[in-house]
């Protein structure tokens, strides 16, 4: 195998060890650090009976993930309050041309799973990304975890239950949720408290996450009026050379907020039942960084 051989196969299997390791951190330097170790092991690594490149690579992104994690963890126990993923720019387009894949990929690195995915052991959070975000079977999946295929199908059923007990029902229909984004967004700037509130579910949650290194709600904010009014209040702070413009994060759309051309707020609504049931709001500076450079294929 030649070093361009082993370059290219590395470079043709970025978009997933990314995206697994993505989903399996929630933060996009950790992401690329686990990647890029990937890649140096790759590079040094005896190929010769290396059958299965995108396997191999893919095991190789996993195991070092999962030691990542379980460092994470602990150092998130002293996060200053709620603790959310790093907000990334998706765009999965020719890359994945089924429309029902990308409904699967678009799910899986959202706000609200990844959230629920912080409560799972690493192992879980590792079958659960593996078997449903990129369908790898569970041969496959417990060769990379070096457990039976009994132990990886008992994982996979209860990470699979949790998920679906915590996930909250939400539409994913992307054109749904804009016109409410867009809704919303007139709303808020114009102060118009009472559109706004009848945007919101009676019992909508407000999440928001600044790390204390931003002005921000470091505890949940719940009902409508509750959040209507903070929402209304933060529009008529916000300052005046602020920016709005919607993108896709996460799979759907988002409010990008700018100052100078620097991101300084991302607001991203989960819709359910013509309403918006969620607001996430991240403004922790070192989490919307990665938003001004292009990043990798967020398969």
């Amino acid at each position: 195998m030649t070093a361009d051989t082993v370059t290219d196969l590395f470079e043709a299997n970025r978009p997933v060890l990314t995206g697994v390791a993505y989903r399996m951190l929630g933060r996009v330097a950790d992401a690329e650090d686990v990647v890029q170790e990937t890649w140096l092991r790759w590079s040094a690594a005896e190929r010769e009976g290396v059958r299965e490149p995108r396997a191999f690579l893919v095991r190789i992104t996993t195991r070092l993930a999962i030691d990542r994690l379980r460092h994470l963890q602990s150092r998130r126990e002293s996060y200053v309050g709620p603790w959310l993923p790093e907000p990334v720019a998706t765009d999965f387009g020719p890359s994945v041309r089924d429309v029902a894949e990308q409904a699967v990929l678009a799910d899986s690195v959202s706000l609200a799973v990844l959230v629920v995915l912080e409560s799972l052991s690493p192992l879980e959070r590792a079958v659960f990304v593996l078997r449903e975000a990129f369908g790898f079977p569970y041969a496959e999946i417990a060769d990379a975890l070096d457990r039976s295929d009994a132990a990886v199908r008992q994982l996979a059923g209860r990470a699979k239950r949790h998920v679906e007990e915590r996930k909250p029902r939400y539409d994913v229909d992307p054109a749904v949720r804009r016109r409410l984004t867009e809704r919303f967004l007139a709303a808020a700037s114009g102060g118009d408290l009472e559109q706004l509130i009848a945007l919101l579910a009676p019992d909508v949650r407000l999440v928001s996450d600044s790390g204390g290194k931003s002005k921000a709600p470091r505890r949940l904010i719940e009902t409508a009026d509750k959040v209507g009014r903070f929402l209304v209040a933060v529009a008529q702070e916000g300052a005046s050379d602020m920016e709005a413009a919607i993108v896709e994060l996460n799979g759907g759309p988002a409010l990008l907020m700018t100052v100078d051309g620097k991101p300084d707020t991302v607001f991203q609504l989960e819709v359910g039942g013509g309403v918006i049931q969620r607001a996430y709001i991240i403004r922790n500076p070192d989490k919307l960084a990665g938003l001004l450079r292009v990043g990798p294929s967020w398969r």
